[in-house]
């Protein structure tokens, strides 16, 4: 039953006054004891502004209180119910609840009195534990009052380490300082003790080093600091105390002593180098192992000269270039002396094309001596001098050893022999190897990059000694082919200097070469050309219907000048064509061949120089032709004639076919030797069967006039146009000699032709011919009698008899 009008439960009510009365007796007997040292009491000086706040809170707390008793009022479902109904009497409930009120007070007072003993002892401990409080409060103000003394005492010491801390790096600073400024200007004494005295090495190099480093740092002045020199790698370092290094009193003091010992470096470099160079100029010295670990290994100190001493460093410079100079001219000097001590003569002043017969011949003999018959004009394995060069740009390197330079010394002891293609070579390797180090040398050591470094000065007169060597062999050089493999050498010398980037130092020196190789091959040529136009039988020999040497001489220069040029040809073979091969030499289409070989000696004429070769070759087959007619005609019968030719042509074109060389050479002598075999075959079967063979041609010429002008070829001619007679006597003659003239041809072919494959060549085409002859005669015989065989056609041979016994002969060849 819900409370109104501040009604209260009675339990509620109970239990409030159980909290909030106080029995008489306990407030008299607790008012008895001392609370002032636990209470405290309101100010007198308390405003009425403050009264009032406390009044109007107090009501507040009174009016939650009165609520929250209403509601534990009403939440009592029988009071509620009760107050509902009309059935509770609020009088008689009051009473009740007071009642039970002063009961329960009466309760609480005795509990009270009977607790009180156990108050007065807690109090009492209380008070103890007062005083004992108080001691401790006192304790405490003590030590507060310590705490706050040395707090002062410690603010007063971090100050004072604050300062000291400031002091120390400054000091630190001024000595690090110092330090430095002391170690760029003070020289230690084993510095001084090891440029003085100490070996030149490495460790000299370092004091050397630092000698120079402290004679740029004491020079230092306000303009060099101001103008950021580069000896001024440090701001901070470059001046003591604001005052730069020369004009400090240290740095006055020490300039004196570095200089003298700076002159003591430059002295003994100087003499280090003289030594050095010294040695260069001694025999048997290997100068590139003291070029790189006595000269290269130091060449720091040649700046420092350069900066020291440039009159030292110039006398140093020029010390070398002279030493250089000598060695390098006496080396190749000898070793040119030495090589041509192994030259293998191939080819002497008689040595031409069509040589004469008597230059054959021994002193004090009428033979012919084989030794001379030539091998001045077979390439041979001379080509693989080109081996090693004729190759990828980037594989030159790499395949430069395929052909070690000669040793002059080996081949001495072993009594060997080569051929001056492989002389040119070897020197000119070893040429260009000296070249490429002297340069890279020279730059590396002298830091020369200009014109006028002392790479010319140093190979000046090699260069020059080289060319002159070859000029003087040249005068008697009559091998057209070693001249030719020299020139293809300095091509590939060229690209190697080119790849090496030492082209603008050894290039014009090529060129030089190059002008005097092209002029002497010229001259050459021209000595052959001469030698074939004035060559006849007189001369060279007449000999037999059997090749002549002339003609291999031909083919065999020929071969070897076409296998030359196109030597690393891209796209073909070492041995193939020579049209092919030789493009590019000249204006009449000719292309593939300028890119592996420069045939030139003015860029403004590029090709000019291989065009005049080929225009040489050109010619010099049209009078070869001509050569052999002249020699033919030496023989009064016809038949020899076309046998010498056949002889001579075959084996120019099997020479040219053995050396895998096609072009329009060989297509010359091939249109030649199919005429000339042609007009064999007619020759020996008219030898033969001459009878046979005009019978065919006149009466085939007779039969062909008459029946022209009708129109029907093929008809029977009139009785008077073929004498039966003369029909039946070449029918008998020929069935009963066709077989002995076929052997007959045999015998004459193996004896005219020494090469067996073209003799077996000719005589296939021999009876070819000779079947078709016997085959015209027959076809004539049908023309004629055509309703009525004679009686002697009987006797007509087989053509299938005749071709059984052609092949009965081949396959006994």
């Amino acid at each position: 039953m819900p409370r109104h009008y501040g009604l209260t439960d009675p339990a509620t009510k109970t239990k409030s006054r159980e909290i909030h009365h106080t029995p008489p007796a306990a407030n008299i007997h607790v008012g008895t004891m001392k609370t002032t040292s636990y209470t405290r009491e309101p100010s007198q000086g308390a405003t009425t502004t403050a009264a009032a706040a406390t009044a109007k809170i107090n009501n507040e707390e009174e009016s939650e209180r009165l609520s929250s008793d209403l509601a534990l009022f009403l939440s009592n479902p029988a009071l509620s119910s009760g107050l509902a109904d009309g059935s509770l009497d609020l009088t008689s409930y009051s009473s009740t609840i007071n009642s039970e009120l002063a009961v329960l007070e009466r309760e609480c007072i005795a509990l009270h009195r009977k607790a009180a003993p156990d108050v007065k002892v807690l109090r009492e401990e209380m008070e103890v534990c007062d005083s004992i409080l108080a001691g401790l409060q006192e304790m405490l103000l003590g030590f507060q009052a310590d705490l706050s003394g040395l707090s002062g005492d410690i603010r007063q010491l971090q100050e004072q380490s604050r300062s000291l801390a400031v002091q120390v790096d400054n000091r630190r600073q001024a000595e690090e300082g110092l330090r430095l400024f002391l170690e760029r200007i003070v020289v230690p004494p084993n510095l001084a003790e090891v440029i003085s005295r100490g070996d030149i090495d490495e460790l000299y190099l370092e004091c050397v080093k630092d000698l120079e480093e402290k004679f740029a740092y004491v020079h230092l002045t306000e303009e060099d600091v101001r103008n950021d020199d580069p000896a001024c790698v440090d701001p901070e370092l470059v001046s003591s105390a604001g005052i730069p290094p020369a004009m400090t009193v240290a740095g006055q003091e020490m300039r004196d002593h570095l200089s003298k010992l700076r002159l003591r470096a430059v002295d003994r470099t100087r003499t280090y180098f003289l030594n050095a160079m010294k040695d260069l100029r001694r025999p048997k010295t290997h100068v590139r192992m003291i070029q790189t670990h006595a000269l290269l290994k130091y060449e720091y100190l040649v700046d420092f000269l350069l900066v020291a001493s440039p009159t030292i460093h110039s006398e140093i410079r020029d010390v070398y270039v002279e030493s250089m100079s000598k060695t390098l001219h006496n080396l190749f000097r000898t070793y040119h002396k030495q090589l041509l001590t192994l030259d293998l003569r191939l080819a002497s002043r008689v040595d031409l094309i069509a040589v004469e017969e008597a230059a054959l011949r021994d002193a004090f003999s009428t033979k012919v001596n084989m030794k001379k018959r030539g091998d001045a004009f077979v390439l041979g394995d001379r080509a693989k001098v080109l081996d090693g060069f004729i190759t990828a740009d980037d594989e030159v390197a790499a395949a430069w050893a395929s052909i070690p330079p000669i040793n002059a010394h080996l081949a001495a002891m072993n009594g060997e022999k080569y051929s001056y293609e492989m002389i040119f070579r070897s020197i000119m390797s070893h040429l260009i190897d000296a070249a490429t180090n002297e340069y890279v040398f020279a730059r590396q050591f002298f830091k020369e990059y200009g014109q006028n470094d002392c790479f010319h000065a140093i190979f000046g007169k090699t260069l020059s000694l080289v060319l002159e060597q070859l000029e003087n062999y040249l005068f008697n050089c009559h091998d057209a082919i070693a001249i030719l493999l020299m020139i293809k050498l300095t091509h590939s010398y060229k690209r190697t200097v080119k790849m090496r980037r030492i082209d603008k130092v050894i290039e014009p020196f090529l060129d030089r070469i190059t002008n005097l190789l092209w002029p002497r091959l010229k001259m050459v040529m021209d000595a052959h050309l001469r030698s074939i136009r004035g060559a006849n039988a007189k001369k060279v020999g007449a000999g037999d219907i059997h090749p002549h040497l002339v003609s291999r001489r031909y083919a065999e220069f020929t071969c070897s000048i076409l296998l030359i040029l196109n030597r690393g040809r891209k796209g073909s073979n070492a041995g193939d064509g020579s049209a092919h091969a030789v493009d590019g030499l000249s204006n009449d289409n000719r292309t593939a061949v300028t890119p592996s070989l420069d045939l030139t000696t003015n860029p403004s004429h590029r090709g000019s120089a291989g065009d005049m070769l080929m225009n040489d070759l050109d010619i010099m087959v049209e009078e070869m032709v001509l050569l052999l007619k002249r020699l033919a005609d030496v023989h009064t019968v016809n038949k020899k004639k076309i046998v010498f030719m056949i002889n001579n042509l075959d084996q120019i074109i099997t020479i040219f076919k053995e050396r895998r060389v096609a072009g329009k050479e060989l297509n010359r002598f091939s249109e030649l030797l199919l005429q000339q075999r042609e007009l064999f075959v007619e020759e020996e079967l008219l030898h033969t069967f001459s009878k046979m063979i005009a019978f065919v041609q006149q009466t085939e010429a007779h039969m062909s006039g008459i029946n022209a002008p009708r129109g029907a070829r093929g008809i029977a001619a009139p009785a008077d146009v073929v004498n039966p007679e003369v029909v039946e006597s070449l029918v008998l003659e020929f069935s009963s000699n066709w077989k002995t003239g076929i052997e007959q041809i045999n015998r004459n072919v193996l004896s005219y032709f020494s090469n067996f494959r073209n003799g077996m060549e000719i005589l296939k085409q021999v009876l070819t011919q000779l079947l078709l002859y016997y085959t015209r005669f027959q076809d004539v015989i049908r023309k004629v009698w055509r309703g009525k065989p004679p009686s002697f056609c009987k006797d007509l041979v087989s053509t299938s008899v005749i071709l059984a016994e052609i092949k009965k002969h081949a396959l006994s060849i």
